[in-house]
This record gives C-alpha cells, sequence and structure tokens, in this order.
C-alpha cells in the first residue's frame, strides 16, 4: 500500500511551531520580497484572502482581521522539512520524498486494521516530534493515496486527518466525490476538454475507453485512469540528479548600475555552483538573463539572455562567476532600469566523470578551496566566506520586512527558555 503524507498548511505550520500563539489564528506567508500570497492558514482562508493575492492589495484586510503576515523564511521551511522525512522514514519500506511538504511511503504486509492504527502512530509521531500537523491518506495506488489525502484533509472531524482506501466501494465513492479538475495529474487544459465531454468526476473519467484516454490524454493520461481503478502504474521515485540549475531574484528596487547588477548576478552563480557541488556535479555551460520591470509601462523595457559555453566543466564559485559576469556585460544595456536577473547554469554531468582538456582545465586548486567554504558557510548557517565581487555586508537582499527568526538554523535566533 501507498500512503501519502502531507503536512498540513506547511508555512504556516512551520511559524506556528516556535511561536504558538499563533495557532487557530489567520497567518499568511509572503512570497520573494513580500510580493504575494503564497500560503495560507485555515483561518486565512475562511477570512476570503486568496492564493497568490498581491500583499499591498489586502493590507487593509490583514489589518481589519488581525491576519499575522511573515515573509518567507526558507532556511526554517527546508529544516523543519528535512526533520519531518527524518521522522517518517523509518516508517516506510521505502519513501518518496514527492514536495517539500509530502512524501509518498510504501507499507507492506499489514491487514486493514493494522495499517489505519499503523498510519496514525506515524502521524502522531511526526506531530509530536516536529510539531508539524500532518494528513495521511492511504490506498494500493498512488494517485488513489493522493484522493485518499484529500479525503483526510477535507473531512478532518470524520478521519482524524487519515484515511484509508481499501475496499471497491470506498474507491468508488471516492472517485464521484472527486471532481474531474481536482484528479492529481488533470491540468486545466485537459479538465475543460473532459469536461466538453460530460466527465464530471474521476468516476466517469475510469469508464472512457481506454482506446479514447490514451488518445487524447496520453499514455500518461492512460496511466493515471488505471491508478484510478486500482491498478498500480506509479512507482516510487528516486531523487533525480537535476539537468539545469536556475538561482534568480527580483531585487529590492530598481537597479541603473552595472556594478550593482553584477553583485547580485555573481551572488546567483555561487549559489549555482554551491547546488553542483552538492549534487557533485558540474556545468559546461551557463546562462545569464536580465530583465526591466514589466509592471511598469511608464518605463523603457528591455530583457536579454546569454548563454556561454564554458571552455571547461566547473563547479567553482570563482569560475563560474567569471564567465557569470562576462555573459552580463555583453547583454547589459545602460539607460534601463532593471529589476530582476537570474543565472543558469547547464549541460550537467557528474563531477567524477570529467575528461580532462590538453589546453585548459578547471583550477584543482579550486576544489579544496570550495570545501573549505562550505565547511565553513554551512558550520555558521550564513554565507560569511563569499568572493570579493559579493557584498560582504549583504546590503543587497530581498525586501523581507516580515521576516521570523531562523530558529533552529541560527544560533542567535535559538529561543532562550527561562525555568
Amino acid at each position: 500500500m501507498f500512503a501519502l503524507v502531507d503536512c498540513n498548511n506547511f508555512y504556516a505550520s512551520c511559524e506556528r511551531v516556535f511561536k504558538p500563539s499563533l495557532r487557530n489564528k489567520p497567518v499568511v506567508i509572503l512570497s520573494n520580497n513580500d510580493g504575494c500570497v503564497i500560503a495560507r492558514s485555515n483561518e486565512a482562508k475562511k477570512l476570503g484572502v486568496p492564493m497568490g493575492a498581491p500583499a499591498f492589495q489586502y493590507k487593509a484586510l490583514f489589518e481589519q482581521q488581525h491576519i499575522q503576515v511573515f515573509s518567507s523564511n526558507y532556511a526554517l521551511y527546508g529544516d523543519m522539512s528535512n526533520r519531518v522525512m527524518q521522522t517518517l522514514a523509518p516508517f516506510a519500506d521505502e519513501m518518496e520524498v514527492y514536495s517539500i511538504d509530502e512524501a509518498f511511503l510504501q507499507i507492506k504486509g499489514l491487514d486493514a486494521e493494522a495499517l489505519l492504527n499503523y498510519t496514525l502512530q506515524i502521524r502522531k509521531q511526526v506531530t509530536q516530534g516536529t510539531g508539524i500537523p500532518v494528513s495521511i491518506g492511504v490506498a494500493a495506488t498512488k494517485s488513489l493515496a493522493k484522493l485518499a489525502n484529500k479525503i483526510a484533509k477535507k473531512f478532518p472531524e470524520k478521519t482524524g486527518h487519515v484515511h484509508v482506501i481499501d475496499t471497491p466501494q470506498k474507491i468508488e465513492k471516492a472517485l464521484k466525490w472527486l471532481p474531474i479538475e481536482d484528479v492529481w495529474g488533470i491540468g486545466r487544459r485537459y479538465a475543460k476538454k473532459l469536461r466538453a465531454q460530460g466527465i464530471q468526476n474521476a468516476y466517469d473519467f475510469t469508464k472512457l475507453p481506454e482506446a479514447w484516454v490514451k488518445q487524447h490524454l496520453s499514455i500518461m493520461g492512460l496511466r493515471l485512469q488505471q491508478e484510478l481503478k486500482g491498478i498500480p502504474c506509479f512507482e516510487l521515485e528516486q531523487p533525480q540528479t537535476k539537468k539545469h540549475i536556475t538561482t534568480a531574484r527580483s531585487f529590492d528596487t530598481q537597479y541603473t548600475d552595472i556594478n550593482l547588477v553584477k553583485e547580485r548576478v555573481v551572488t546567483f552563480a555561487t549559489a549555482c555552483a554551491k547546488k553542483l557541488r552538492k549534487q557533485e556535479t558540474v556545468a559546461n555551460a551557463i546562462m545569464v538573463f536580465v530583465h526591466t520591470n514589466a509592471h511598469r509601462p511608464d518605463l523603457p523595457q528591455y530583457a536579454k539572455n546569454m548563454v556561454l559555453q564554458l571552455p571547461f566543466p566547473s563547479n567553482s564559485d570563482i569560475e563560474l562567476a567569471k564567465y557569470a559576469s562576462i555573459g552580463l556585460e555583453k547583454i547589459f544595456k545602460q539607460g534601463y532600469a532593471y529589476k530582476k536577473a537570474g543565472v543558469i547554469v547547464m549541460d550537467l554531468q557528474p563531477s567524477s566523470q570529467v575528461q580532462l582538456n590538453l589546453f585548459q582545465n578547471s583550477n584543482p586548486k579550486h576544489r579544496k578551496l570550495m570545501q573549505v567554504m562550505d565547511q565553513v558557510n554551512d558550520a555558521i548557517g550564513v554565507v560569511k566566506v563569499k568572493l570579493g565581487a559579493q557584498d560582504k555586508d549583504r546590503t543587497w537582499k530581498m525586501r523581507q520586512e516580515k521576516l521570523s527568526p531562523r530558529y533552529s538554523t541560527r544560533i542567535n535566533d535559538v529561543i532562550h527558555v527561562k525555568a
């Protein structure tokens, strides 16, 4: 059986772990630069705060309804996610970390009653061990487990946040309850096409001829249909090495000076380099892009990108920053106010499979230097050892006016308990 464990309102729950006074109060989390709402507690949803709501447009509502607003604290959320996944791992024969707040577990050898008790135990252990409440859906396929999880979340009073679909009768009832557009893997375009065919819910979808589904929704659509019938088609997936890595951010203000933009581009290149080292890969090409603020039609608009083929594969901060800077200098134009830039490293390969070039190769001294830099920065918890081209005081950062402390990753933010 597959169990999908999904953290409830994950970002809001992370904030509540270290600030219990927020429980049962409306909470929203804002995107980079405090732009728009990316996460909401159930209380905030009931007050009419939509996903993606521009923060400035809802500022009055936030104040009137005493909605607690936080900037995205990804260091905290990432650490809490790791704690949840580490707690889940011993309970599963196999496990797939599906997203920052979701994981599929494969559980074998338990009958229906034992399975329910086991998953209730999992929920209790995660909630007690991390402070993060979770909902769990269990079924014979990943798609049905996703559906069971929806039911567990939708009807917590009846399910206790755990729902098991283990009989044909339960499968049919669940499929008839789920609207077609809410089926995992059915996008907006396919939902519209299916609605035009009179398909209202997941149950209707399972009754379609297989040939029609394969023709109009591809082989993946056919596998999804089989999954909803209770026939496993999707196995647990192991983490895949990324084929490219992107680091991009909107600026806290508009930049017209190339030196200010270059500092950001160099910082983005070093962030990509560290991610390359973490997954033990190197890049053979790098793209740099910049663009102005599309939301300011009163200003001149410009957007440009450039791909540079590296003379040798590398994951060195120094080398990637050098070529990112070269790319920026080629595409930067004076007279524009830049709002965003980014770096993408591409054409990745394992660092253990790099072939030496006869004429030019990555500096072998950089490998040890990068290793020491990573160790120091990881130990401190923030990036303190940087390139000279970066701002040592971190002046150029995202607007995060409502950022909570990094309780679990920064020593100075650890909660003090008076006893």
